[in-house]
């Protein structure tokens, strides 16, 4: 009983917060959600402007609608080439993330699943590599493509694509935590190999964080800029990101209000596979709350 007692002050502590530190909170989240979402509202007030008024009055607000006009522009603009682009950039991405989800939930399983010599030192080197800014590769990669003749081929995009680091960090922690080893063992009673225990009963517990790690992979191989411009010179390879910033660069050639609706045209694509897989994440939170 004196135990009990002595929790109940604890607890309501913890529970109770004044009206200053709650009010604290919702200002910085408050300010948090207008720095980051405030561009994204720029860019969609400004892409259902009519043509040529994108960057006229304060952009704060709608100001008559031609976002149907720009569109048409937009795929008129170069043969179409920018829906080439938006093709590419979902084929990079859609391959990359998918393989290196596989890829990075294999590892990651392995690691906190089997015991082996040098598993220790391994992981300390998958670590480091999450330290180590993918941007420094760049310039080694483009060398080695080089040496074999992948300059202008989709494999100079896809090859470093496929591996993640953090997403083998990502899966290995998880399947740590939330894939049983007696779960494991009773499939191995049951006859299973591993491979198809991993198929059956570590994927299905580990993917919250592979669909995490699916949507790292295709944001970054999306917002991915400077690899794609190095080893593809060709136009029609090219990811939207590089045919964005090839027609931003000749204000000439193509007319600037047609870069602000293709930056709002590229989104979409990001919107529809979050808004697709959160599901995953909301099953994930609470799938341990109750036992």
């Amino acid at each position: 009983m004196m135990a009990v007692t002595a929790e109940k002050p604890l607890i309501r502590s913890r529970r109770d917060t004044s009206p200053a530190s709650r009010g604290t909170v919702m200002a910085l989240l408050g300010l948090s959600a207008f720095y980051f979402l405030f561009p994204l509202w720029w860019l969609l007030v400004s892409a259902t402007k009519p043509f040529g008024e994108q960057f006229s009055g304060t952009g704060l607000w709608f100001d008559g609608w031609g976002l149907f006009d720009n569109i048409a522009r937009l795929s008129s603009q170069d043969g179409g080439i920018f829906w080439r682009w938006m093709l590419n950039s979902v084929l990079y991405c859609g391959v990359g993330a998918l393989l290196g989800t596989a890829f990075s939930a294999l590892t990651g399983y392995a690691l906190a699943k089997y015991d082996f010599p040098g598993r220790g030192a391994l992981f300390g080197v998958v670590l480091a590599a999450v330290l180590v800014p993918k941007v420094l590769f760049t310039l080694p990669l483009y060398l080695m493509f080089s040496e074999v003749h992948l300059i202008d081929n989709p494999l100079a995009v896809l090859l470093p694509s496929v591996v993640s680091p953090f997403g083998v960090y990502l899966s290995r922690v998880f399947a740590a935590q939330s894939v049983p080893d007696e779960v494991l063992e009773a499939g191995r009673l049951d006859g299973a190999g591993e491979f198809r225990i991993f198929g059956t009963i570590g994927v299905r517990m580990m993917l919250p964080a592979l669909v995490t790690i699916f949507l790292f992979q295709f944001v970054e191989i999306w917002n991915n800029y400077l690899l794609p411009v190095m080893v593809l010179g060709d136009d029609r390879l090219q990811p939207v990101t590089v045919g964005l910033a090839g027609w931003n660069a000749s204000h000439v050639a193509v007319p600037p209000p047609l870069v602000v609706v293709g930056s709002l045209v590229s989104v979409v694509p990001l919107l529809i596979a979050f808004l697709a897989l959160q599901r995953f994440w909301r099953a994930g939170m609470t799938a341990g709350a109750v036992k």
